[in-house]
C-alpha cells in the first residue's frame, strides 16, 4: 500500500511571522495564499515585480530589500522560498533548517520540510488536497471538483460552530454526544439559518437545543453492504453512515480500505466470518450488535456484498427486532452483479434468458431448496456463491436435473475488484475447478446460455487443455 511522504496537518500561524523570500510570480502566488491566514507575512527580496509590490503596499506587508539572516527567521512560524535561483534557494533552505524553522521551496521537493496543498477556502473551513509534491496539477483538478461541491456559503457552518463550541463542550460530556449534536445542528434548522447568513439566529437555535433536556441516547444498527470490496462501489449512503458510526463491526471479507472509510476514532471489531472459518459464532455477533445498540452506540455492521444475499442479515435483523433495537439496511453490490458487470454478462437477455436465481454451493444442512437447477434447464441464468469447493457436486446436480453439459459456465474470482479473473468453459468443465490450486480469492460461478453474450476476451479456460504427445517420425 502506498504511503504518504508528507503528513497532512493544519498549522497554527496566527500572529506569527511567515517569511517569504522572492519577488517574482511564484512569490506573488505564495503571498496571496499567506494573506488568507492570520499570520504576518514578511518579504525578503532585492527586486519585487510590480504586481507583488502593489499587493505588499495594499496589505501593509513588511518588505526587506535584502537577503534574510539567521536572526530574521529564528522565531518565524514558516519559511517559504520562491526565488527560482537553485543555489540561492538551497542556501536559504539551509538557513531555515539550521534555525529550526520548517521550510518550503517552490519546485524543489528535496529541499522541503513541508508541502503546500491545493486549498479550497471556505474559512474557517478549509479542504487541502496534496500529492506529496509530485502532481500539483492533479491536486488542482481534485480541488476544482471539491470547489463545485461546496457552496461559497459553506464556511458559515464553521462560523456557527466557532460561536457555540465552548457551550457544546461544557454541556455535553462525551465526544459521541457532541458529534451527534453537531450532526443534528448542521443537518437541521441551525444549518439552514447559518447557510442563509443568519449566524446569530443559528446560534440562538443551537443554544436552545443545548438547553433542552436531552432524551436518553438511542442506539441504532446499520446493516451496510460493503459490495465486492472496491471502495468506489460503496454507496453514498453507506459512506455517510460509516462516518457517523461509533463502532464498525465488520466481516473478514471486507477489505481494510473499505473499513478505513469510517471515522478514524470509530471502534473497530472484526468478527472474522468467512467460509469454514467462523471465528465468532453468529449468535455471538447477534448478541454483540444488541449490546452495543443498548449502550446507545451507532453501529455500522459492515458485511461483504449485500447484507440480505447470503450474508445472514436476516438472522441479525431477527435478533434486533426481538430486542426492539432500531436498525436500517443499506444495500450493497452483491457478487453476482459485480461478476456480471466485470465481463458484460447480461444476466437476462431477451429471447435467451428471462430469469435469474442466486444460489449457494454451501447451504444450511448441506443442501439448498429445490428449484434453481430447473431455472438453468429452462434457459435462465444462475449465480452460485461459494461454489468452487462444491463444483463437482454442482455439476452432478445440474446434469442430473437435465441441464445440458454444453451450457456456458464462467467462474469469476474476486468479482468487482482490481484482481478480478474469469475462467470460462462449459458445464462439463466445471469439476476441474475444484482441483485447481491457483485460486485463492472468493469465486462466483455463473451458468446459463446468456453467458455467450459476455465479454471474455482475456479469460482462461476452467479446464486447461491437455497437451497431446505427437508421434515421433523417423528420419528418412
Amino acid at each position: 500500500m502506498a504511503r504518504l511522504r508528507f503528513f497532512p496537518v493544519s498549522y497554527d500561524v496566527a500572529g506569527r511571522s511567515l517569511i517569504l523570500v522572492g519577488g517574482g510570480d511564484e512569490a506573488l502566488a505564495k503571498l496571496r495564499l499567506l494573506l488568507r491566514t492570520e499570520g504576518k507575512p514578511v518579504v525578503f527580496s532585492m527586486h519585487v515585480a510590480p504586481d507583488m509590490a502593489a499587493l505588499i503596499s495594499t496589505n501593509d506587508v513588511t518588505l526587506h530589500p535584502r537577503e534574510p539572516v539567521a536572526d530574521d527567521v529564528r522565531n518565524a512560524a514558516l519559511l517559504f522560498v520562491a526565488t527560482g535561483d537553485a543555489d540561492y534557494d538551497a542556501r536559504i533552505s539551509r538557513l531555515g533548517r539550521e534555525a529550526g524553522v520548517p521550510v518550503n521551496v517552490v519546485d524543489r521537493i528535496e529541499l522541503c520540510d513541508f508541502a503546500i496543498p491545493a486549498i479550497v477556502d471556505r474559512a474557517p473551513v478549509s479542504v487541502a488536497i496534496a500529492s506529496d509534491g509530485y502532481a500539483p496539477v492533479l491536486a488542482q483538478r481534485v480541488r476544482a471538483a471539491v470547489e463545485a461541491l461546496l457552496a461559497p456559503e459553506f464556511g458559515r457552518l464553521g462560523e456557527l460552530a466557532r460561536s457555540v463550541r465552548d457551550n457544546v463542550c461544557n454541556a455535553l460530556p462525551t465526544n459521541a454526544l457532541r458529534r451527534r449534536f453537531w450532526t443534528a445542528l448542521f443537518d437541521g434548522r441551525g444549518g439552514e439559518l447559518a447557510l442563509a447568513g443568519d449566524i446569530e439566529g443559528a446560534r440562538r437555535h443551537a443554544l436552545s437545543a443545548l438547553a433542552a433536556d436531552a432524551p436518553a441516547e438511542e442506539g441504532v444498527v446499520w446493516l451496510i453492504g460493503a459490495g465486492p470490496g472496491a471502495e468506489d462501489l460503496l454507496t453514498l449512503r453507506a459512506q455517510r453512515l460509516l462516518q457517523q458510526a461509533d463502532v464498525i463491526v465488520h466481516d473478514q471479507l471486507v477489505p481494510e480500505a473499505v473499513v478505513d472509510m469510517g471515522r478514524r476514532d470509530a471502534h473497530r471489531i472484526s468478527v472474522g466470518k468467512a467460509k469454514g472459518k467462523h471465528s465468532v459464532a453468529q449468535g455471538e455477533i447477534n448478541e454483540l450488535l444488541v449490546r452495543l445498540a443498548r449502550e446507545g452506540r451507532h453501529v455500522a455492521r459492515l458485511k461483504a456484498g449485500d447484507p440480505l444475499v447470503f450474508g445472514r442479515g436476516g438472522e441479525e435483523i431477527a435478533a434486533l427486532r426481538a430486542a426492539s433495537v432500531r436498525y436500517t439496511v443499506v444495500p450493497g453490490v452483491t457478487a453476482a452483479l459485480a461478476a456480471a458487470a466485470d465481463y458484460a454478462v447480461p444476466l437476462t437477455l431477451r429471447g435467451v434468458s428471462s430469469s435469474v436465481v442466486f444460489a449457494t454451493g454451501h447451504g444450511a444442512g448441506g443442501s439448498e431448496p429445490n428449484g434453481w437447477p430447473e431455472v438453468a434447464r429452462s434457459g435462465g441464468t444462475i449465480g452460485i456463491y461459494m461454489g468452487r469447493t462444491a463444483a463437482v457436486e454442482t455439476f452432478e446436480r445440474l446434469v442430473r436435473h437435465g441441464v445440458s453439459p454444453g451450457t456456458p459456465v464462467a467462474a469469476i474470482e474476486n468479482a468487482g475488484r482490481k484482481g478480478s479473473r474469469a475462467l470460462v468453459g462449459h458445464l462439463s468443465d466445471l469439476p476441474a475447478l475444484e482441483s485447481r490450486g491457483d485460486i485463492s480469492g472468493p469465486v462466483l460461478i455463473l451458468v446459463g446460455e446468456a453467458l455467450a453474450a459476455g465479454d471474455f476476451g482475456f479469460a482462461e479456460p476452467i479446464a486447461p487443455p491437455v497437451a497431446v504427445m505427437q508421434p515421433l517420425v523417423a528420419a528418412e
